[in-house]
């Protein structure tokens, strides 16, 4: 069963709800993405997500595999989407989450994919 606070994520990711983003994140959480600068705080890590999605207006993340081993939840996911040119992006990936004790948060997220086939996909 995947945690709630998993699928709120991914819930604000595929609606762009960057405040709902914003919300799912402790105060001092941290994000770790491949290819970028860590983000710390929830106010950097919502201002993450509209700037890396702005090449890829149509985008979905779907959930493939869930795995929890206590507070720490690993996602894999497909990565479906399309350039603003509309061309087709697609690409698996891995996140892991670390939750707070409640479980009502993500106290940090790394992000796992491979950057270069992204960059391929994405640039023309």
């Amino acid at each position: 069963m995947t945690p709630p606070a998993v699928e709120r994520y991914f819930a604000a990711v595929n609606a762009e709800d960057w405040a709902a983003i914003r919300e799912v994140f402790a105060p001092d959480a941290v994000l770790v993405s491949v290819g970028a600068p860590t983000r710390t705080g929830r106010d950097e890590i919502a201002a993450h997500f509209p700037k890396v999605l702005a090449a890829l207006p149509v985008h979905h993340d779907e959930p493939t595999r869930v795995v929890v081993a206590g507070a720490v939840v690993t996602v894999e996911i497909h990565f479906s989407g399309r350039t603003s040119a509309g061309a087709p992006v697609e690409f698996d990936a891995v996140d892991v989450f670390d939750l707070a004790g409640d479980g009502t948060t993500i106290e940090r997220l790394s992000t796992w994919y491979d950057t270069a086939a992204v960059a391929r996909q994405v640039r023309p």
